[in-house]
């Protein structure tokens, strides 16, 4: 264990457990109490998180808000059924209490002795980021100044910028993992992003541009360079729309951009390979391990080992380190994402992919950071094969389907491709299809991947986690347009 991952535990255990008087001994006891009758996993989720967000609009900073929370979820696994208890009071009486309440879905033991309870011993994680404090290591007013500048550079760009809307938002989480055999782990969590929205006008029409970006960082990240980049990015997407005409609508061959793009392959396909999903045969996917799921050359990873990126951690929420996992190598189905619960009743390995919103939920595989390898071709070469169709260089909002794969996103800056050129921006355009069928028409493959800036939030089943996409250029056959012409 380094230095750093001995830090990360003192601290934890100075943050969660010596202000309530708990003690290995403790937890062992909690255990004990969990474990008197049979069950198959239990775990203890310890957490405290300070959160922050300011927002600007009309060139004043006009809110902010702060939260501190904390508490501990209790979990008993036993084979399919769940029994979860939580709590914001972390002393010994509700951890007892908690413990008692979710002994009801345990087996009663055959042989009349309790399940077995190892004692705690210290598990590493990885060190992918820096243990600081963006909440309280800078003062609001230098909050306040990272939010005008980064107006101060967008309103500088074009006089046709008429708004600037903004948000930064903070967050230091502290977290601990026990479980009933023995493993403690924690993880120290960072995470800083910013939202952009410029709202630019011509001849009295008015469109937006929206970026952002962040990570597990503190404030510090937000230099004047990153700043700047964020305020070109915004302004330019907001003053390409002022010139776009309504997008056409039918099939067509879409190229999609690199980096954010990416969100169609997390939601299409990537929830879809989510181990519980899988095991209860509800995806599309299902039972299809070792079989062409896609094209040639389509090869997609979720790692959550990546350096301060938005979706990485150091551990899962089960205390698993995380890994790069393969999904999909050359077009043919490698793995799913799974949890403990999931890949126990799968018979297979845990994949660090166990993921809860906060204390006061039960964990889920969920995705990290999920992306697509780099092919052979330059995005000038998948432009130039195109003779005529839709260039998506940048998507919003989009929903699917996990049992179908059906899929409709929307695309905030959008280009008609002709006879091997971009033309002319579109907007209104939104990019209709099925997931399992996309991934079969994938007809070239950049050597551009790049991953999204850092804005990535990803729902399933009422929670939320940050998370991280990322692509190369890809060109598509036969995607169905919905347009406005």
């Amino acid at each position: 264990m380094n230095t750093k991952q001995l830090d990360t535990l003192s601290t934890a255990r100075a943050t969660l457990l010596a202000p309530y008087g708990l003690t290995d001994a403790s937890i062992e006891r909690v255990f004990g109490e969990i474990m008197h009758h049979d069950a198959d996993y239990a775990d203890l989720y310890f957490q405290y998180a300070r959160t922050e967000g300011w927002s600007l609009e009309e060139s004043r900073v006009k809110s902010g808000s702060f939260n501190i929370d904390q508490g501990v979820g209790v979990r008993v696994v036993s084979g399919e059924k769940t029994a979860f208890a939580y709590s914001d009071d972390i002393g010994i009486e509700s951890l007892t209490a908690a413990a008692h309440a979710t002994r009801s879905i345990a087996r009663a033991s055959q042989s009349g002795s309790a399940g077995r309870v190892a004692s705690i011993r210290e598990s590493a994680g990885h060190s992918l980021y820096q243990p600081n404090d963006p909440v309280s290591g800078y003062s609001d007013a230098e909050k306040v100044r990272i939010l005008e500048r980064l107006e101060k550079f967008a309103r500088a760009i074009d006089p046709r910028v008429k708004e600037v809307m903004a948000r930064l938002s903070g967050e230091y989480e502290v977290v601990m993992v026990a479980r009933h055999d023995g493993v403690l782990a924690a993880d120290v969590r960072p995470l800083v992003h910013i939202g952009l929205t410029v709202i630019a006008e011509q001849n009295g029409r008015r469109e937006q541009g929206h970026t952002g970006g962040g990570g597990r960082y503190d404030y510090s990240y937000f230099t004047d360079e990153i700043l700047r980049s964020m305020a070109e990015l915004g302004v330019r997407e907001a003053l390409i729309n002022l010139d776009a005409k309504p997008a056409p609508a039918g099939p067509m061959t879409v190229v999609l951009g690199a980096g954010w793009p990416g969100i169609l392959l997390h939601e299409a396909v990537g929830h879809s390979l989510e181990g519980d999903f899988n095991r209860k045969g509800s995806s599309v996917f299902s039972n299809c391990l070792g079989e062409r799921i896609a094209a040639p050359g389509v090869t997609v990873i979720d790692d959550g080992t990546l350096k301060d990126r938005r979706g990485s951690l150091n551990i899962d929420d089960e205390g698993n380190p995380t890994q790069r996992n393969i999904l999909i190598e050359d077009g043919i189905l490698r793995g799913y994402m799974q949890d403990s619960m999931n890949a126990r009743l799968m018979n297979v390995p845990v994949t660090g992919n166990a993921r809860r919103e906060s204390y006061a939920h039960i964990p889920m595989p969920r995705m990290t950071n999920t992306y697509m390898l780099n092919g052979d071709k330059s995005p000038e070469e998948i432009i130039a094969s195109v003779k005529r169709g839709l260039y998506a260089a940048n998507f919003g909002g989009g929903q699917v389907d996990t049992t179908s794969g059906k899929f409709v996103f929307s695309a905030s800056e959008a280009y008609m491709i002709e006879d091997g050129k971009i033309t002319y921006p579109v907007v209104g355009a939104t990019l209709i299809g099925n997931g399992i069928e996309s991934l079969k028409q994938v007809a070239m493959i950049g050597n551009d991947m790049k991953l999204d800036s850092g804005v990535g939030v990803c729902g399933k089943e009422g929670q939320s986690v940050p998370v991280g996409v990322g692509q190369p250029s890809l060109r598509i056959e036969g995607l169905t347009v919905g347009g406005t012409a």
